[in-house]
């Protein structure tokens, strides 16, 4: 399983915004990457595209407090596993996961529309 999370500025905490997010955190197998989100400036479509990013990483479970339908829904189709974030820590999320204890994410909200 290789898990994708939303990060803050500080790279330690789950971002609120799922495509604007400054970072994304990848775990597997005990060993994290943060890369920079290429979407988060983006002038339209930044959850389609920060969807498709976490999927060129290969990440198939996604830990976020919210999603757009847009971009649930490109994961949806992925096969994605999405999970709704319990912790501000992004590692206390990971560690929730991988012990099966976060629940799946179902409901998603219609985007942020400039």
């Amino acid at each position: 399983m290789k898990i994708a999370i939303p990060l803050d500025e500080n790279k330690t905490s789950v971002c609120v915004s799922f495509g604007r997010a400054p970072f994304f955190l990848f775990s597997e197998n005990g060993k994290t990457e943060i890369l920079e989100n290429p979407a988060a400036k983006a002038r339209g479509g930044a959850g389609i595209k920060a969807a498709q990013f976490i999927l060129d990483q290969k990440a198939d479970t996604l830990i976020t407090p919210r999603l757009g339908d847009n971009a649930a829904g490109v994961f949806k189709v992925a096969g994605t596993k999405i999970y709704k974030s319990e912790f501000e820590s992004a590692a206390e999320n990971v560690e929730a996961c991988v012990a099966g204890k976060l629940s799946e994410l179902t409901s998603f909200h219609e985007g942020f529309h400039a």
